[in-house]
């Protein structure tokens, strides 16, 4: 548990010294924008597969 600690504290201050706060924030905005997106597209392909099982 002790090894992941450390690798977390380097990654994090890898990211403070190479990123801006402003971009970091956008690229983690980003990533839950696409990942919001693909969550919707499945639920609606899903539902629209239960109605077309009930409907038959």
């Amino acid at each position: 548990m002790k090894n992941i600690r450390v690798y977390l504290m380097t990654l994090l201050v890898l990211l403070t010294f190479t990123l801006s706060s402003c971009e970091l924030v956008g690229d983690i905005f980003e990533a839950g924008m696409w990942t919001a997106l693909i969550i919707i597209v499945i639920i609606v392909l899903i539902v629209t597969w239960i109605f077309r099982k009930i409907r038959r």
